[in-house]
């Protein structure tokens, strides 16, 4: 049988054009999360995996559907080869049912973590060399020092509560615990 696996990352992102390209490849079942690919608990991933049986091929739009790391997605497939299934990436036309498709799947899997670590070692360089012009990275302050300082004075001597001054500041109550 084959067993369709698809992934977004975030719940307001759309499963239908995997789904309906494993519907046309031949999927007689779907599993579908909408989770982090990075994230290795995931509940239709982990019930897929307990429902393979001998002869099944898993099969994905793109390899990187299944995991975004070379170990996680080698061991996943590893998992799929246990219990006798076969792996299939319609995207990268790749097979493990095949010896050819086994070894091109390293490959892919191989430069795919290569370029990964590029991408992070090239964000890391940038960053370094910005923090050395004196260029500070990251999300801009919610609050204000003068609105910090107000913050702290409706707390401690007006004695308001954290979700009201929360609100009043337009901010999380964890960025007025901060404070």
């Amino acid at each position: 049988m084959i067993i369709g696996y698809a992934r977004v990352s975030k719940d307001d992102q759309n499963l239908d054009a995997q789904t309906d390209a494993l519907t046309a490849a031949g999927a007689g079942k779907v599993f579908a999360d909408k989770i982090s690919g990075s994230k290795r608990a995931r509940p239709e991933l982990d019930r897929m995996l307990e429902q393979l049986r001998d002869g099944d091929i898993v099969t994905v739009t793109k390899y990187d559907r299944l995991a975004r790391s070379l170990r996680d997605l080698l061991e996943i497939v590893e998992t799929i080869g246990a219990h006798g299934a076969g792996f299939r990436s319609l995207a990268e036309d790749i097979d493990t049912t095949t010896p050819a498709g086994r070894l091109t799947f390293h490959v892919f899997a191989s430069i795919a973590q290569f370029e990964r670590e590029r991408i992070s070692e090239r964000t890391r360089e940038g960053l370094a060399s910005a923090r050395k012009r004196g260029r500070i990275g990251g999300r801009p302050p919610a609050l204000s020092a003068a609105q910090k300082d107000e913050v702290r004075r409706m707390r401690d001597e007006e004695h308001r509560a954290i979700p009201e001054i929360a609100r009043l500041f337009n901010v999380s109550e964890r960025t007025v615990r901060r404070v």
